[in-house]
């Protein structure tokens, strides 16, 4: 810390509809008057404090604070993004260094959040700038989607991080919203051995333009009575888990400690885990290490349009049987045109597995009363060229309940 020039770390803040954001901070060096002009050091955004205090415990206001002490300050800001958990306020007109304060963590986990109501979109990143405030480990920008409209992808360190975020925003906030389902970050390697971080499916190019793709890894620990260790460790080893060592924690409780892929364990995992140990099982994980694999993008086209939201990335080895299941839902859920319209899971120009929604078919000769059958014939020859027609030019509207079915938690 610079002994004579004013430096504090902020470790928390809130938004006051009159005061604007309010800085908890704790003063490391110098004083910090009111009426000071402040500069916050991230982004070098200034502003002059209306009030400056301590906590007693409630905010009592005060003249100064001086170094060793925590307190808050007013700082009269609108824009919530400007005053960020770990940032250094310091006087503007003689300005200190940077203090080291918080490590940034890197999201591993996204999700997109969509206001049910479409008008609810600025209450969703009003909500969201001020949950951003406290929690510096959050990310989110803007995402749009033909299906589910305007909405924001988020980034979490985890999955309670996710369900709390969520929690919080409906709670809180009063939204109610759609939350696709959590998909992991990857790397992949292109032909200059550079190393590019995407954080959804869509942005990974083609393999001609990547030699590798690294997908992120974790210890996991699972604890669970020693009855359930048979089929807990089956279940596992289904989940491409990498099985490290059995501690007996107790007579009848067991800690199973294995490695994971991250991808594997964040959607259906835990339902399963608990459904093999009748409700008594828990985990944990922790990041370990980015790692190669086999892995590639499974594109879903319908009416040969590539869909972005459902596409997904997997090992090389499920990619025909994950794509295929897939279709086979879609064609549950996609109601029926009056042309036929065909689903499938690509791998680039490689067609992996199809399904045909069969058009739907319209009686047109129920006002025929016998006759001659050539006149039959010519008006089922006439919807027949008709629907050829309408393929070609007809563009399927996939209903948002397509992608609920598929994407919501």
């Amino acid at each position: 810390a610079d002994e004579n020039k004013a430096q504090a770390l902020i470790f928390d803040s809130l938004f006051d509809a009159y005061q604007g954001v309010i800085a908890f901070v704790r003063v490391f060096s110098g004083a910090i008057n009111k009426n000071d002009r402040i500069v916050l050091l991230q982004n070098q955004a200034t502003s002059e404090l209306t009030e400056v205090g301590i906590f007693k415990p409630m905010r009592t206001a005060i003249e100064k604070l001086t170094a060793g002490q925590i307190g808050y300050l007013v700082t009269g800001l609108r824009d919530l993004s400007l005053c960020r958990v770990g940032d250094t306020i310091s006087l503007a007109n003689n300005p200190g260094s940077p203090l080291a304060g918080y490590k940034k963590v890197a999201p591993m986990i996204f999700a997109s959040f969509y206001p049910q109501e479409a008008d609810h979109y600025r209450l969703l990143k009003d909500a969201l700038e001020k949950l951003i405030l406290n929690d510096s480990a959050l990310v989110y920008e803007p995402e749009n989607s033909p299906a589910l409209g305007f909405g924001f992808r988020l980034g979490f360190l985890g999955l309670l991080h996710m369900e709390i975020v969520q929690e919080r925003l409906e709670r809180e906030y009063g939204l109610n919203l759609i939350a696709t389902a959590p998909s992991v970050t990857y790397q992949y390697k292109n032909q200059n051995h550079e190393l590019i971080t995407i954080k959804s499916p869509v942005e990974l190019p083609s393999p001609d333009y990547y030699t590798e793709v690294l997908e992120p890894w974790v210890r996991l620990n699972v604890f669970l009575p020693s009855e359930f260790l048979g089929s807990a460790m089956e279940l596992l080893q289904n989940f491409r888990c990498r099985y490290q060592k059995t501690e007996y924690l107790e007579e009848k409780r067991v800690l199973l400690t294995y490695e994971a892929p991250l991808s594997t364990i964040i959607t259906r995992f835990y339902d399963q885990l608990k459904s093999a140990s009748k409700g008594y099982a828990s985990m944990n994980y922790e990041f370990l290490e980015w790692r190669a694999g086999e892995l590639e993008r499974v594109d879903i086209l319908v009416a040969q349009e590539k869909v972005p939201p459902l596409s997904f990335i997997t090992i090389k080895s499920q990619a025909t049987n994950e794509g295929r299941l897939l279709l086979k839902r879609l064609k549950k859920i996609i109601p029926k045109q009056l042309f036929q319209i065909s689903l499938q899971a690509a791998v680039g120009a490689k067609v992996l597995a199809r399904e045909d929604i069969p058009a739907l078919r319209k009686d047109v000769t129920a006002k025929l009363y016998g006759g001659d059958v050539t006149r039959k014939r010519k008006l089922l020859e006439k919807q027949k060229a008709g629907k050829k027609r309408m393929k070609h030019i007809g563009k399927v509207d996939i209903p948002q309940d397509a992608f609920l079915a598929l994407l919501k938690k």
